[in-house]
Parts: structure tokens; C-alpha cells; sequence
């Protein structure tokens, strides 16, 4: 009698073992399938200066930009960029700029990039590279820009 009992006791333990009490919070199963996702976000910060000494447009606007420079013969990739209306703010300008981790690759090259641009003119650019994230290059630039069209 007792041989026949062992399977019914072992497949009721199996059920109970397999099923789920509400959870303390009061969420429903699967509800954290329905959070929204945070994807992971790093910042690069600088400053943009330039040598001239003269003040920029009211309506000047400054664009930087991230990119993975490390293919050759090929146009640069733009990872992220940031660009801001200055409302009359002049140099030496802070920046931060947001970018997704998840597109750096250890073994690739990246830069940064600046321009300052007011009433469709290109007034200021950097002409050097400023390295950044990958091989031991930091976060953080101080970006010397140029005159364009000098």
C-alpha cells in the first residue's frame, strides 16, 4: 500500500515545489517584462575655447561629436553627438556629451569633434584630433578650436 502512496506524495511535492506565491511588492508575474528597459549611458565632458578674442553671435550654436575614427581609407562613424543653441554664452564653452557604451569597442579609435556655427556659417572647427575612452585616453577634453576659413 505504501509503494503505491510514494508516486502520488513525489508528484504532488514536484507541483508545489513548482509554483509561485505572490510576490511581497504585489506585482503580478512578469511584470518586470513590462518596466521599461534603462540602457546604460557614460558622458564625456570638456570645455571649447578658441584664441581669437572676439565674442560669438547670439545665435551661435556649437555642435559636438563622438567618432570611431579607427577604419582607414573610410569617413568617420558617428557615435553620438550633442549639439546646443548658446544664447549669447561665450568661451570657454562646457560641454557633456551622453553616449551609449555599448557602441565602444576596446581595439577601435575615437575622437572627439567640435564646430561653431552661427546663421548657416562655420565660424570656429577643431583641426586636431582629441582622442578619447579607448587606450588609455580620458573623458574629459579642453578643445582648442580654429578660425575656419583662416
Amino acid at each position: 500500500m505504501l509503494f503505491r502512496l510514494l508516486p502520488a506524495l513525489g508528484a504532488s511535492l514536484l507541483f508545489a515545489a513548482c509554483t509561485t506565491s505572490p510576490s511581497a511588492t504585489g506585482n503580478s508575474p512578469g511584470a518586470e517584462a513590462l518596466q521599461p528597459m534603462k540602457m546604460p549611458r557614460d558622458t564625456i565632458t570638456g570645455t571649447l575655447t578658441y584664441r581669437e578674442r572676439m565674442a560669438l553671435p547670439a545665435a551661435a550654436v556649437v555642435q559636438v561629436q563622438l567618432l570611431d575614427v579607427s577604419r582607414q581609407d573610410v569617413a568617420a562613424t558617428v557615435i553620438d553627438s550633442v549639439t546646443v543653441q548658446l544664447n549669447g554664452e561665450q568661451v570657454p564653452l562646457p560641454f557633456t556629451l551622453t553616449y551609449d557604451p555599448g557602441r565602444i569597442q576596446e581595439s577601435n579609435t575615437y575622437v572627439m569633434q567640435a564646430r561653431i556655427r552661427a546663421n548657416g556659417q562655420l565660424l570656429f572647427l577643431s583641426d586636431v584630433a582629441y582622442p578619447v575612452i579607448t587606450r588609455g585616453n580620458p573623458r574629459q577634453v579642453q578643445m582648442l578650436l580654429r578660425r575656419a576659413g583662416k
